[in-house]
């Protein structure tokens, strides 16, 4: 029985495998893009600003989110290294994942696959993706069926009072 109850709350709460970070965290890696601000070299100012990328959109904070994909947005027009571009395209994916935008992650997704097909990463939350608009479906359908069955009982139930 309490196997049956976890699996009823894991549905419900999409459980997904993406690692959530704390605000600790992000203010961690804020600090650090501060410090590098002053006279590091370009590549420890992009690594620190993609290390705060990361951490923001993996926030259960919808702003820090936005604001982590307004960054890596940002950062995509100067990116030249297919490895880099895939890495930031990837964490776009996951911010508009985190964001409920299922079809821009998901093309997102796509992109990376162009550039790694057997990307685990990549794979794994596309499949999320589909299980959870799988499972979004599922839901809308169930709330529709029960909306029917409401109506057709209040509409039975007049009917039996008018007689």
């Amino acid at each position: 029985m309490n196997q049956f109850f976890e699996s009823v709350s894991s549905f419900f709460s999409g459980g997904d495998q993406l690692p959530w970070c704390s605000r600790d965290i992000i203010a961690g890696c804020e600090k650090e893009v501060a410090e590098v601000a002053n006279g590091a070299s370009d590549e420890a100012k992009g690594e620190s600003i993609m290390r705060l990328s990361w951490a923001l959109v993996h926030s259960r904070q919808p702003e820090d989110v936005n604001r982590g994909i307004a960054m890596l947005e940002a950062s995509l027009v100067n990116t030249n290294s297919p490895l880099q571009k895939r890495e930031k395209i990837y964490l776009l994916a996951v911010g508009y994942y985190r964001n409920g935008d299922f079809s821009r992650s998901r093309m997102l997704l796509e992109q990376c696959l162009e550039i790694a097909p057997d990307w685990r990463q990549a794979l794994t939350l596309k499949k999320a993706i589909e299980d959870r608009v799988t499972k979004d479906g599922v839901i809308g359908i169930g709330i529709s069926a029960t909306a029917v069955g409401l109506l057709a009982g209040g509409f039975a139930a007049a009917l039996m009072r008018r007689r």
